[in-house]
């Protein structure tokens, strides 16, 4: 790698940062923001400058290894994908294909060659038992825009850069950058919008980093946000306050929702969610009346017993003030690769509940059954136990509820591969361990989270340094198992043309299939003076043929699609290699109805599945209140999820895995500062030091996401050191929410108590 300074984004979370990187004599002698990004504008976070730790760390693997009685051994490639697919090919061969399950972990998002290959290879394990990160996280908000947009991906982001009010609910962007949001500086940004006068209001259990720079705060109960957000429903009826904006004459099923909503006023809901009824009422009456405004909510409305009644209440809340498609509210983005139109074009808008799993009966969703019942599939013998299973960059041992659980089965599995470069809680379990490389040795386009940004954007990375010939991408080891099952699933040899596809797919890699999306995209191919000739064709195309008909459905991604005219063109993996600092797109621009997927190109107001699940919401109004504590998660900005905690620059310093809890209850419990507390619910116990603080509700406790190092086995250092415990090994995995399966990670009861084992000495 040559001596500069280079470009890239950062990946560790979701705010798609743009960072220079210096380089000196081959390594990395600094990490800075980039300034020249036309969409981070500078801004970094501690993770970014965490990339270095990533790269360079000496507990990264970088060849594959195998479980032995003497311990890890290192294995050459070839044998370990021989080893890999004969072992999963004979489970398929003895138990059936659905005897191995597999887990795709957060980080594949962010990774374009990876989402490239994880399709080949899930045809090839030919498995049902799938799993992801998307039922412990934003399976509610995919849910709601399949249900009333028609397309599971089809989120309506904030136009943050423009609006005058913004109400944040259970999200914490200070800490996230977003999420489902797209949105470096975020302080930055915050700062823009009260400097043009606007305000930010935010509604949480916590005060969080977020709470603590807005203009207005509310504490609310853990899962009673349904409540408070169908009470502003019904208060923009009652109030006359509905204005449906230039949405208007798509929305169906007003009346439905009206009814819906009589039973919950603000002073019906006031005590279950802990705000006064004035409260509730003035924050509808500011979200009506601000013409550019947005209400947005992330993982605390999202995970908990009611996410997907209360996802679905916010897009309506949106739709009901006329803040749908509006600048200045919420709008659709239009990225360079549109994986929206892509999907529909090919039918896949997303669907749910085709099947249900096998023992506890829980909906898939997009082909994934719920996370929370991936032990059930491991541990309940019968046809279609799973008894071999394959991770791919995720570690759910910390990051799905009740990991202790999913610990016992994962040791009872048959067989076990993780594709992961840290032998962590879950990949320690495994049989063979896969290690793809690094960020920095790969190139990276951001195909997911650019759909979410709040201001259209594009960026090309190169491979920062060469991983060398012993060394393998992720998508290089997806697509050599898929192509090694395959050969297994057809005795050994696949027919010439099949073959030779493989070998090209293999020898070409996601570029220049990445080169041809963009090219073929809305911002693509500048075909200039041929336009004229070609534009006539496009037209017809599109005014004729079948919406699902394929040559309709190019012509509709081509750049010649007369909705895309007034968008800027010549797009293509060289056009952003020669700007590596990026390519500013312009800002959200109003989208429908080209934007709509629905069977009759209107929104689904009130789809049928929600007002089915409000019979359990109306029984929350006369159930009393938990006695014990509820338990809410919390997320750092030194933190995405287990990822950081071997970076030293990142775990110095205070302790964060602490219990946080609210004076009066530390009081009543007997807790001090300088204590440790106990924390269970039912068998399943953690100790974690206390940190006695206002900033949490009374009647509700906080513990981080994310740590849990504590676990024999594993080779993460430094995290081992600073090993915290995890919230997810107090959390019953039997709690979902039942309309989505989405996992209950906030408002849990659990019990807390005072823990000196000085004390416990002394008994014992």
């Amino acid at each position: 790698m040559e001596n500069g300074t280079h470009y890239r984004t950062c990946h560790l979370c979701e705010a798609m940062c743009g960072v220079a990187i210096d380089v000196k004599d081959g390594r990395i002698a600094s990490i800075k923001g980039d300034d020249k990004d036309p969409f981070s504008r500078g801004h970094i976070c501690p993770k970014a400058v965490a990339l270095q730790d990533l790269h360079e760390d000496p507990d990264r693997l970088r060849k594959p290894v195998r479980k032995t009685a003497a311990g890890w051994q290192e294995m050459e490639w070839d044998e370990a994908f021989d080893l890999v697919a004969g072992k999963l090919h004979q489970t398929r061969k003895d138990h059936g294909r659905n005897s191995i399950g597999v887990y795709l972990g957060n980080p594949n998002v962010h990774n374009h060659g990876s989402l490239v290959s994880t399709m080949p290879f899930l045809r090839a394990l030919g498995s049902q038992n799938r799993f992801s990160a998307t039922s412990n996280d934003q399976l509610p908000h995919m849910l709601a825009s399949l249900e009333m947009f028609g397309h599971q991906i089809l989120f309506p982001i904030p136009d943050i850069d423009h609006t005058d009010l913004f109400i944040c609910i259970g999200a914490n962007p200070m800490a996230s950058n977003g999420s489902l949001m797209t949105v470096p500086d975020f302080r930055g940004r915050l700062k823009a919008l009260q400097q043009r006068g606007g305000r930010m209001v935010v509604v949480d259990p916590r005060r969080t980093e977020t709470a603590k720079l807005a203009d207005q705060f509310h504490f609310i109960r853990p899962g009673s946000d349904a409540l408070m957000l169908m009470a502003m429903v019904h208060t923009l009826f009652e109030e006359d306050l509905v204005d449906l904006g230039p949405a208007e004459r798509l929305v169906k099923d007003v009346d439905l929702l009206r009814l819906a909503s009589l039973p919950y006023t603000p002073e019906a809901v006031s005590e279950h969610t802990g705000l006064a009824a004035e409260d509730i009422r003035t924050l509808v009456r500011d979200l009506a009346t601000t013409r550019k405004a947005a209400l947005y909510t992330r993982m605390g409305t999202s995970t908990q017993r009611f996410g997907g009644v209360a996802t679905w209440l916010a897009y309506c809340l949106n739709i009901l003030t006329g803040k749908l498609d509006t600048p200045g509210g919420v709008l659709f983005t239009q990225p360079a690769i549109d994986l929206v139109e892509l999907g529909a074009m090919s039918g896949q808008n997303g669907h749910f509940g085709k099947r249900y799993s096998r023992v506890r009966s829980l909906p898939e969703f997009a082909g994934e059954y719920p996370a929370s019942t991936m032990a059930d599939e491991m541990l309940a013998p019968g046809d279609g136990q799973i008894r071999a299973f394959v991770t791919v960059a995720g570690n759910p041992v910390l990051s799905s509820p009740n990991g202790r659980r999913l610990e016992e089965a994962l040791g009872g599995l048959d067989f076990m591969v993780s594709v992961d470069y840290y032998l962590n809680e879950t990949t320690c379990h495994a049989d063979v361990i896969l290690p793809p490389t690094a960020a920095l040795e790969r190139s990276h386009y951001d195909l997911i989270f650019s759909m979410f940004a709040v201001r259209n954007f594009a960026k090309y990375s190169e491979a920062l340094f060469d991983a060398g010939p012993d060394s393998r991408h992720d998508w290089q080891i997806l697509l050599e198992l898929a192509h090694r099952l395959e050969k297994r699933r057809k005795g050994g040899q696949l027919p010439l043309r099949s073959e030779l596809g493989w070998r090209a797919f293999k020898q070409i890699g996601p570029d220049p299939i990445l080169d041809m999306l963009l090219r073929a995209g809305p911002y693509g191919a500048d075909v200039g003076r041929v336009r004229g000739a070609l534009q006539p064709a496009v037209d017809l195309a599109m005014d004729i043929l079948p919406k699902r008909h394929p040559l309709r459905g190019l012509a509709q991604l081509s750049p010649l699609n007369r909705r895309w005219q007034e968008l800027p063109k010549g797009l293509s993996l060289k056009a952003l290699k020669d700007n590596p600092n990026g390519v500013d797109l312009g800002p959200l621009q109003p989208s429908l109805p080209d934007r709509l997927y629905t069977r009759d190109g209107r929104i689904n107001l009130a789809p049928r599945r929600y007002l089915e699940d409000l019979g359990r919401l109306h029984e929350a109004l006369t159930a009393p209140f938990p006695e014990a504590l509820q338990l809410i998660g919390r997320r750092h900005v030194r933190s995405n999820n287990s990822w950081m905690h071997n970076s030293h620059r990142l775990v110095k310093g205070k302790d964060r895995c602490t219990l946080m809890i609210h004076p009066k209850d530390a009081s009543r419990l007997g807790l001090q500062a300088s204590d440790s507390a106990q924390i269970s619910a039912e068998s399943r116990t953690i100790t974690l030091p206390v940190e006695i603080t206002e900033d949490i509700m009374p009647g509700v406790v906080s513990i981080p996401h994310g740590w849990g190092h504590d676990r024999d086995g594993t080779g993460q250092r430094i995290a081992a050191d600073h090993a915290g415990a995890s919230i997810n090994d107090v959390l019953s995995d039997d709690n979902v929410d039942p309309l989505s399966g989405t996992s209950v990670l906030n408002g849990q009861t659990v019990n807390v108590k005072v823990w000196r084992p000085e004390r416990q000495r002394k008994r014992a």
